[in-house]
């Protein structure tokens, strides 16, 4: 069986033909909502996209009657890539590589939008859309285990909810730069899926580059952005 992944319809709140004016206004709040979802997560209030969007409350509620319309829209392509990713490891015939690729891009997206991976995992029984794209993903993910496992590469214990585990891990990095989370992310990813392995290769394949990171940024993360201590904060001595 392979996943199949659904057509994402036009967004609900779209109506068919906008002016030119309001089609400037939806298109700029939706780059906005990205942008600030991707940076902060999805819990930015509706007030904030407004302000940042440089559009009343009442312009943004016209186009997005609601937050999950909004978020719905903002990551329709985003929601389509993850399918997609899904289905392109489906398609390799190496069924561990396709395994190892479809973890590999999930996390890099992940990496780079903190927004997505709350959006992708929320219940919003108002959109068809994103219920139908994550059955799949996770129907196609769940294939792709077996797969792996039925060629005696992945190890015989590894369950679904430790994809789970992955992308929990995975979405608490904390970097300076998009390309630090994207290197942080590649790094644990590869850690982990040496781990996946059932008989790990002798010597084990090299890692990527390790990420320029440090417990700092394990401070920003569990204090948040108002209080995460800087690199040049945090002492380079140890006392003795």
């Amino acid at each position: 069986m392979t996943a199949r992944t659904p057509l994402l319809v036009r967004d609900p709140a779209e109506p068919q033909a906008l002016r030119s004016d309001a089609l400037i206004n939806r298109n700029r709040i939706l780059e906005v909502a990205r942008e600030t979802f991707a940076a902060r997560g999805i819990d930015v209030t509706m007030r904030e996209i407004a302000r940042r969007a440089g559009v009343g409350v009442a312009t943004l509620y016209r186009r997005f009657p609601t937050k999950e319309s909004l978020v719905t829209a903002a990551f329709a392509d985003q929601m389509a890539a993850c399918a997609s990713v899904v289905d392109d490891a489906l398609a390799d015939p190496d069924p561990w590589r396709g395994f190892c690729t479809a973890v590999e891009r999930i996390c890099a997206m992940q990496a780079v939008d903190k927004g997505f991976t709350a959006a992708f995992v929320s219940a919003f029984p108002d959109s068809i859309d994103f219920e139908g794209v994550r059955a799949c993903a996770e129907e196609g993910f769940a294939e792709l285990t077996e797969r792996a496992k039925a060629s005696g590469q992945l190890r015989a214990d590894f369950a679904q909810e430790d994809l789970t585990l992955l992308i929990m891990a995975n979405g608490g990095i904390v970097a300076d730069t998009a390309e630090t989370a994207v290197a942080a992310s590649r790094r644990l990813a590869a850690l982990l899926l040496q781990s996946f392995r059932a008989h790990p290769a002798d010597p084990p394949a090299p890692l990527p580059p390790a990420a320029p990171i440090g417990l700092h940024n394990v401070v920003g993360n569990l204090q948040g952005p108002s209080q995460a201590v800087t690199a040049g904060q945090v002492s380079g001595r140890c006392p003795r």
